[in-house]
């Protein structure tokens, strides 16, 4: 049976946002992200992107090309309320979906001809009930594997559709930069670039053991199968998350201990909220620390038990961080704190402190749900920061 594979991109999806629920921001350049002097773009709206905006990008950069544009920090909540809107109606749509970000997703549409005119018509009909149910646009790929999918999906943005049907694959693709296919970053492409390779056209048609003297066979095998189009992944609907974590990049490097291990505690805090929400617990807590200028380094402690509390979380933090030897005089520019190797929380030790723990958070939880994350927090965080 012929495989029939929906992707769904939202288009500038924390502006498009911003600019559905502020009527002044629409038609104007919105750019969300870090406000500070190292933050970083999240999302630009299609307005800020003719100013050459984009993802990942310094936000000094993008302040200097739209100086003129509406700079936001982002309602994190608000995004994921309405991300989780989305996936609703998606739902209604296919029994198989795979997540892959709050924006995005692909949908298994296979064995549901019968219930479809046509694969575009399906699709503009998942397109138009989005629409109608948040206000927002999508652009929607279609095709018989997760990779055209999704390459379709990006074709004709915003508000795009693009179908790509089996026998049009290789024609689609061969004019395409072999940048187009996923796994090829600014090195691979390099390389490819190096060897004659710079469309996928071209890559189609390379000698296998020469690709493979130069890349590996593993790697030389599924690029040739992508550029012909072909990619038997399926669409995963189970897919869960590998860790859950927060980091936090300082606009001024800090240098006390003290100050670090406050900033550890807010992280610890947000990480153990959201694992507690996510009936999550981790057997592993990790570490990251960058210091000046770009040094990053990791540490992570592994548990017997699971852990979600706040206070386990930022026991192992603070202890991976005073046995880090930090380098002279240098500052601290990043931290963070995530929380891997996850389970259910039925899996926490029933031993100990745990009952006193679990009423005391289950409260802590409580309030946060109703009033907001921001509603509870330990006495320590709220001292100011120290000046640098």
């Amino acid at each position: 049976m012929e495989r029939i594979i929906l992707h769904i991109d939202m288009d500038a999806f924390f502006a498009s946002v911003e600019q559905r629920d502020h009527e002044e921001y629409r038609g104007k350049p919105v750019i969300i992200g870090g406000l500070g002097p190292r933050g970083v773009v999240s999302t630009a709206s299609y307005e800020a992107r003719k100013f050459g905006v984009h993802s990942a990008m310094p936000m000094v950069t993008a302040r200097r090309r739209c100086p003129d544009a509406i700079f936001l920090p982002g309602d994190h909540a608000k995004y994921s309320a309405v991300s989780r809107q989305i996936f609703s109606v998606l739902g209604r749509f296919s029994p198989v979906i795979e997540q892959l970000s709050i924006d995005e997703g692909f949908l298994d549409l296979t064995g549901m001809e019968r219930l479809m005119d046509s694969p575009r018509a399906y699709g503009e009909a998942i397109k138009r009930a989005v629409r109608e149910e948040t206000g927002l646009t999508a652009s929607v790929g279609v095709a018989p594997n997760k990779f055209l999918a999704k390459l379709a999906s990006d074709m004709e943005k915003p508000d795009g559709l693009v179908v790509i049907r089996p026998e049009d694959a290789e024609r689609v693709l061969a004019p395409l930069p072999v940048s187009r296919i996923f796994g090829v970053g600014k090195k691979t492409e390099a390389r490819l670039s190096a060897l004659g390779f710079k469309t996928i056209g071209q890559l189609a048609a390379a000698d296998r053991s020469r690709l493979a003297r130069a890349l590996g066979d593993r790697m030389a095998a599924q690029l040739i199968a992508l550029a012909h189009g072909l990619d038997d992944r399926p669409v995963e609907p189970t897919r869960a998350a590998q860790s859950i974590g927060r980091e936090e990049t300082f606009d001024e490097d800090i240098h006390s201990r003290e100050e670090a291990e406050r900033v550890l505690l807010s992280l610890s805090e947000e990480v153990g909220w959201r694992l507690r929400r996510e009936g999550l617990a981790a057997r592993t807590v990790t570490l990251k620390l960058r210091f000046a200028p770009f040094d990053t380094y990791t540490r992570q402690q592994t548990f017997p038990d699971p852990v979600s509390y706040d206070e386990d979380i930022f026991a192992a933090a603070r202890a991976l961080f005073r046995a880090f030897p930090s380098p002279p005089g240098a500052g601290i520019r990043l931290l963070g704190v995530s929380a891997g190797n996850l389970c259910t929380e039925g899996e926490l030790s029933l031993f100990d402190d745990h009952e006193k723990k679990e009423k005391l958070y289950g409260a802590i939880d409580q309030l946060k749900s109703r009033f907001g994350e921001s509603i509870l927090t330990r006495a320590a965080l709220t001292k100011p920061r120290e000046e640098p």
